[in-house]
C-alpha cells in the first residue's frame, strides 16, 4: 500500500469512529428534540432511537445522548451513589446563563452538578450549584431554585425530604 493510501485509511477510520461516538447532553429550557436534531446534523428520529425514546416530550435537565464525541464539560455518572440525605428548601436562586435549574450548597464546588431526588416520591431534578447554602438550620441540605422545586413538586410543601447524587464536578 501506498503512503498516500495508508494516510487516507488512518483518516477515514479516525472520522468514522468520531462520527460513532456519543456525548451526555443536560436538556436546557426552550430545547426541542427537532432543535438538537438540526444542531447536531441528524433527525428527530436518530435522537429518537439513540435515546429510546417513543415521543418527542423533553424535560428540562433530562440527559439525553448525542452524537460526536465527549461532553467534558458534565460527563453524567449515572450509577453515582447518593451523596447527602436531608432536607431540600427553594429560595429564588441565582441567576445562571447556561441554566435555571440551580441550587445553593454549603461545600459542593461551584459548578457541580447534582441530582436531586424527592425520598417521598421518586421525582428528580439535576441542578448546577452556584451559590452558598443553606444556612441555620441543621438538616437542610439544599436551597433549590424556585425552577428547580417546581419540577421536582415542592413549592407548595415548602421543605422536602431528598438525596444528593453528585453527577459531576468541575
Amino acid at each position: 500500500m501506498k503512503r498516500a493510501q495508508v494516510k487516507a485509511l488512518l483518516l477515514s477510520l479516525l472520522l468514522l469512529g468520531a462520527a460513532s461516538a456519543e456525548r451526555v447532553y443536560r436538556v436546557q429550557p426552550g430545547d426541542t428534540l427537532w432543535k438538537l436534531a438540526q444542531q447536531n446534523g441528524v433527525t428527530v428520529a436518530m435522537l429518537q432511537d439513540m435515546n429510546d425514546m417513543s415521543g418527542q416530550m423533553l424535560e428540562v435537565g433530562q440527559v439525553l445522548k448525542l452524537p460526536g464525541g465527549t461532553d467534558t464539560a458534565r460527563v453524567v455518572q449515572e450509577d453515582a451513589p447518593v451523596f447527602q440525605r436531608g432536607t431540600a428548601v427553594y429560595y429564588g436562586g441565582r441567576a445562571n446563563a447556561q441554566t435555571s435549574m440551580t441550587a445553593a450548597h454549603l461545600s459542593l464546588p461551584f459548578g457541580t452538578w447534582v441530582r436531586v431526588t424527592h425520598s417521598s416520591t421518586g421525582r428528580s431534578v439535576d441542578v448546577l450549584i452556584n451559590d452558598r447554602g443553606p444556612f441555620g438550620v441543621p438538616g437542610r441540605i439544599i436551597d433549590l431554585s424556585r425552577e428547580a422545586a417546581s419540577v421536582l413538586g415542592i413549592v407548595s410543601q415548602g421543605v422536602a425530604p431528598v438525596t444528593l447524587t453528585v453527577l459531576s464536578r468541575p
